[in-house]
């Protein structure tokens, strides 16, 4: 779970995690979170919330 603020920091460590990705399902992935975070944090009061199966 993320709140905006914590969203933030992480949407700065895009870049850099991008180019430890092994192929391009893996960088589409992480551009796709990418995406929801800066919603997140572009959004007072927000809360990003991870759940997997």
């Amino acid at each position: 779970m993320f709140n905006e603020q914590e969203a933030q920091v992480v949407c700065r460590e895009v870049v850099a995690l991008s180019q430890g990705c092994a192929d391009e399902q893996q960088k589409a992935a992480l551009l796709d979170l990418a995406e929801l975070l800066e919603v997140c944090a572009a959004t007072p009061g927000s809360y990003l919330w991870l759940m997997g199966d």
